[in-house]
């Protein structure tokens, strides 16, 4: 206390006490408006004790003053009172899958045992993560010839005019094909400027030297959809293109049998392909469709089993890791940039739920004889939402689609679908990765707020994928103030 000048300067033990004194927040951290952050009812990891459950804020008597505390409830009702001033020892709770996780033993020890055991395991995985890219990068693959009839007559057939950028995208993969060092290549592309194309002359190349070639995609539709495209485009040729997925349970002894003998040439599927019964005769070319939808042990344990094939991923939005590795010399990148000629960016507004508003979006599409992609996340729901449109928009055939519905079930409405004998598809998600119907040009996103940037994206470019508009209404929660574009 300065008397003279009448200052008293406190020390940060003084107001908050010793032990706050000892968690000094680093520079770098953010401070936290914890009810802006934290959501009552959801998942939170302590720095100390693990996952629990945020139970909301509390004032609580310490120290013979009030504090507010944020309450976190771990295994058997035990809680933890976290001082708003020590809020940033909890973060949200981030995972990948959708399965609930397990609440944790109110015990340090443990907590701190857990994270040293997934420490180690991430370490050992990193390391063998390196020494298969250190196989790879010594590896001798097969060279594939130059160019010849059968390839030059494929790409012939294309009905569009290649892009500069697609050009010369082909012509990297054809010169690492051509190569003994097996290829590993990473091609960006926005949503719809024929990345697929690529993946279709990749996979023909190899197939023309006897080598087979196997697609994998992350979704069902996806692979059913690769698998028409690769079929319409290479009817002319001697080719024979097997789907294994959950629409081909059936039949799956017969398809392996035959990727097994070679008869099979090329296979498209989802994560099936990587189950360990599937015995290649002599594969030469994976390719991974929507690569940062996979986890990174899915998309390796093919090139584990084999080190000495050529491998190419594709990705609208490629996740950090798989730049970095890009970006450090270990796989080499390709970018198409350019739009096809003729593409129109998509129209995207944001709205709050208008029943008008959403009225007048469907009938533009259909009036002009489109059809329309209605996106409402939640099977609980998804019979109300469709009530609901049917009351505002009686005149429309609506379907829905999601993935708890039978494989005869799913595949006949989607058919059904494609076949235009309905006028709008109210589905989950599932049709976020690289559906491709020209016809549908509209799509509208019920509670947008809760995608992530990378989702949107890719549920955006379902739609504008031909010469006509496309239109994006992203239909968000009144509560938020604003519109985020």
């Amino acid at each position: 206390i300065i008397d003279r000048i009448k200052i008293a300067v406190f020390t940060e033990s003084d107001i908050f006490g010793a032990l706050r004194a000892k968690h000094k927040t680093k520079k770098t951290d953010i401070p936290l408006d914890t009810k802006r952050e934290f959501i009552r009812g959801s998942y939170v990891v302590h720095e100390d004790f693990g996952i629990g459950l945020f139970e909301g804020l509390q004032i609580v008597d310490i120290d013979a003053r009030k504090r507010e505390c944020l309450v976190v409830e771990y295994k058997n009702k035990s809680r933890v009172l976290v001082p708003v001033e020590k809020s940033n020892l909890l973060t949200s709770y981030v995972s990948g899958g959708e399965k609930e996780p397990v609440l944790s033993e109110l015990s340090k020890n443990k907590w701190e045992t857990k994270k040293r055991r997934v420490k180690k395991e991430l370490e050992k995985y990193a390391e063998s993560l390196l020494k298969l890219y250190a196989k790879r990068g010594v590896a001798k693959g097969y060279s594939y010839s130059g160019h010849n009839s059968l390839l030059r007559e494929l790409e012939l057939s294309f009905p569009f005019q290649e892009t500069l950028d697609q050009e010369e995208a082909i012509r990297k993969v054809y010169e690492d094909m051509e190569k003994e060092k097996p290829m590993d290549r990473l091609l960006c592309g926005e949503v719809g400027f024929g990345k697929t194309e690529v993946a279709l002359r990749t996979a023909f190349k190899a197939v023309i030297e006897s080598k087979q070639s196997a697609v994998l995609t992350p979704t069902t539709l996806l692979a059913e959809q690769h698998c028409r495209t690769f079929k319409d485009r290479l009817k002319n040729f001697p080719v024979n293109i097997e789907l294994l997925s959950r629409f081909t349970k059936k039949r799956e002894k017969g398809i392996l049998e035959k990727i097994k003998s070679g008869e099979c040439d090329i296979v498209i599927g989802t994560h099936m392909l990587l189950n360990q019964k599937i015995d290649f005769k002599d594969l030469g070319v994976l390719i991974i469709d929507e690569e940062q939808r996979f986890g990174v042990k899915q998309k390796e344990k093919i090139k584990e089993l084999k080190t000495n094939i050529d491998v190419l991923s594709m990705s609208a939005t490629p996740i950090p890791r798989t730049l970095q590795f890009s970006l450090l010399g270990i796989r080499d990148l390709s970018v198409i940039q350019t739009a096809p000629e003729g593409r129109r960016g998509v129209v995207t507004d944001v709205i709050h739920w208008n029943d008008k508003k959403i009225k007048d979006a469907i009938l533009k599409e259909t009036e002009r004889g489109g059809q329309v992609f209605f996106v409402h996340n939640r099977v609980s729901s998804i019979e109300t939402v469709k009530k609901k449109l049917e009351k505002i928009v009686p005149e429309i055939r609506i379907v829905v689609g999601h993935g708890q519905l039978t494989t005869e079930t799913l595949e006949k409405r989607m058919t059904g679908f494609l076949n235009r004998k309905y006028d709008l598809l109210l589905s989950t998600a599932i049709i976020e990765s690289g559906l491709d119907l020209p016809n549908v040009n509209t799509i509208i996103i019920d509670k947008a707020e809760n995608f992530g940037l990378s989702d949107l994206h890719q549920l955006r470019g379902r739609v504008g994928r031909s010469l006509r508009q496309g239109f994006c209404y992203l239909i968000v929660s009144k509560k938020l103030k604003g519109k985020a574009k």
